[in-house]
């Protein structure tokens, strides 16, 4: 993909100008308001977004940086910390700061758990995390970002983290443990409990990662679905990463990260005494925070409530589990795993599953392409609610179209493999060559080929590569 280079601006344009250039430019954009996207968006329907956007523009220019200016700023996060604390069963002296997202949220969380180890571990030079396959690949941005050293542990065959594993690779370097409530892959909660206890036994830090489902599994418990206790309810787990943008319907990007001591959170701020400008001290990642953002997590946790909560949860799971018994009906296609929440991984042993994903495709539907193995991965939630028959009845007729294109899935095994076997001379414009014939828009991806050849050369120097050069292409003009 290239751009033209474009050059600043000389005049102001109008409204109306700008308004009907974004409106082209996002006829590009996957069609979520009709449920046609299983990721990214999160929508609790019309009334409630309006009442989150009104609230999100009054803050719309304030900034949440020095909060003797914007008082009013710190009143709300302080109030939507401590709204998030009583659902994850923290007590007074739980602390939080809203952040950015659930990267900013796990950065912070390693920041702390790099600077607790500073002062209370001090004969550690190298301070080591551990934690298993299927978290988020955001710690691992955390661990370059702050010079920590993981160690990654394999899944149990049930896609759930290994507790003997995380046991035995704990060594006199380990500063905390990590586990996931549900791991994003295939939506499996991790051992929360058994794994507090090694924390414990070890005297660890233990982050639990709820980013995905911190705003779905209080709900679902309460309604009586099968979730093991995961937040502060579990004696060792000393930390909280969970979205408000996801399942909480706010407004992106707010997430939360909570500490279950007042004394764990002082390791997240940064400060500087000795500046010029006068004493700085900052809480999060970011100087600048945008009080919209604050403002609207606040809404949408005071604006939906339990009860709304607990309505979108129903319709969530209600809509996950006819996804999940329609795809275990169509002949060759397999849930992988044991799903606790309303996040699907789908595969087939019969079928080439990024084929079918570029057929889906086709028909307006959006969705995740994962890897080790080879799935197709559903995020379910409210948006879905009416489109579950639709989108089965799709993915019938794009299974039996696959199915009787058996040289086509031949054709991309054996390109995956040739890429495989010549990986060392690799030539550079092989991303843009298997991505010709794809359009601006989701109905014309076709994909089948380079995901096959992205599988193939998962993990190595090469695929690393050739995605960097991908990122660097995507965001600039030419």
């Amino acid at each position: 993909m290239s751009r033209p280079k474009v050059t600043f601006p000389e005049k102001a344009s109008s409204k109306e100008e700008l308004l009907e250039e974004v409106k082209q430019r996002k006829r590009k954009d996957i069609d979520w308001r009709k449920g046609r996207a299983f990721c990214l968006v999160y929508y609790p329907g019309e009334e409630r977004e309006e009442k989150i956007k009104a609230i999100y523009d009054q803050f719309y220019t304030e900034n949440a940086l020095n909060p003797t200016a914007t008082p009013s700023l710190a009143e709300i996060e302080a109030e939507t910390v401590s709204m998030c604390a009583d659902l994850f069963h923290g007590d007074e002296n739980t602390r939080g700061n809203i952040t950015t997202g659930g990267t900013e949220s796990i950065l912070l969380a390693i920041k702390t758990a790099r600077d607790w180890a500073r002062k209370n571990r001090p004969q550690v030079k190298k301070p080591n995390v551990v934690l298993p396959e299927s978290v988020h690949p955001a710690f691992m941005k955390a661990f370059h970002y702050f010079d920590v050293d993981f160690t990654v542990t394999q899944t149990g065959a049930d896609g759930k983290a290994d507790v003997k594993a995380l046991r035995e690779a704990v060594n006199k370097d380990t500063i905390m443990l990590v586990a996931s409530a549900p791991s994003y892959p295939y939506g499996v909660m991790d051992p929360i409990s058994e794994i507090a206890v090694i924390a414990r036994e070890k005297n660890l830090l233990f982050h639990v990662d709820a980013c995905i489902g911190g705003f779905m599994l209080p709900f679902i418990k309460e309604l009586g679905y099968a979730i093991p206790s995961f937040d502060f309810e579990v004696d060792g787990v000393t930390s909280i990463s969970a979205d408000i943008h996801k399942y909480g319907y706010s407004s992106k990007g707010a997430s939360v990260i909570l500490y279950k001591e007042a004394a764990l959170r002082k390791f997240q701020f940064s400060l500087y005494t000795k500046w010029h400008g006068g004493i700085y001290g900052s809480p999060t990642m970011m100087g600048t925070r945008a009080g919209s953002c604050i403002a609207g997590a606040w809404a949408a946790l005071k604006g939906i409530g339990r009860e709304g909560y607990l309505e979108m949860a129903e319709a969530t799971m209600k809509a996950t589990r006819a996804i999940q018994s329609g795809i275990e009906t169509i002949d060759g296609l397999e849930i992988v795993g044991k799903p606790d929440m309303s996040l699907i991984a789908f595969t087939s042993n019969k079928l080439d599953i990024y084929a079918l994903a570029d057929e889906l495709n086709k028909r307006g539907w959006h969705f995740e392409r994962q890897q080790l193995p080879p799935t197709l991965h559903l995020t379910v939630n409210y948006i879905h609610r009416n489109i579950t028959d639709e989108f089965i009845n799709d993915l019938r007729e794009a299974v039996e179209v696959v199915r009787h294109k058996k040289m086509a899935h031949l054709s991309s095994k054996v390109q995956a493999a040739t890429v495989k076997g010549l990986s060392k001379i690799l030539p550079a414009g092989t991303i843009a060559k298997l991505q010709k014939g794809s359009g601006d828009s989701i109905e014309n991806e076709n994909k089948a080929a380079m995901y096959g050849m992205m599988g193939a050369l998962s993990g190595t120097q090469d695929l690393e590569e050739i995605v960097l050069d991908f990122l660097d292409n995507i965001y600039s003009v030419k």
